[in-house]
């Protein structure tokens, strides 16, 4: 089977195998019908943006849509929990959708930081980063 090569195509096959009209996409995602339209024949481009919205409404991977990859699920690594973490995230009743987000925020975090010289987060340290972030949570 030959690969699709296009964006356009590739969004309209997703489209079609899945049943959906462009006027149910256009719903979902927010984007004209029109522009779908012109994206799917190739007369617009799409922005990473709508890109997303149309992914997210065909269920489709981004890597797909753009590069007409089918990419195999990752893996998940094991959470971990430091010490620190566990205990803060006692005390605060953290559920563990919550305690999973302040992980990730804290990785986030520390990925766009210099590693050098840093410490481990301490009970406060993890309560205070909770407190800053538990509002986007809810």
């Amino acid at each position: 089977m030959e690969p699709i090569d296009t964006v356009g195509k590739r969004i309209r096959k997703l489209r079609e195998e899945k049943k959906i009209s462009l006027d149910s996409l256009s719903g979902s995602t927010g984007i004209s019908k029109g522009f779908l339209s012109d994206a799917e024949t190739g007369n617009r481009n799409v922005s990473s943006q709508n890109l997303l919205k149309i992914a997210n409404a065909l269920n489709a991977s981004l890597e797909y849509l753009m590069r007409g990859v089918i990419a195999a699920p990752p893996h998940p690594e094991p959470l971990t929990m430091p010490p620190e973490f566990a205990e803060a995230a006692r005390e605060l009743r953290l559920s563990f959708a919550h305690a999973e987000a302040l992980l990730a925020a804290h990785r986030s975090v520390v990925a766009r930081r210099s590693n050098e010289g840093l410490r481990s987060p301490s009970v406060e340290d993890w309560k205070e980063l909770y407190q800053s972030i538990k509002k986007f949570l809810e």
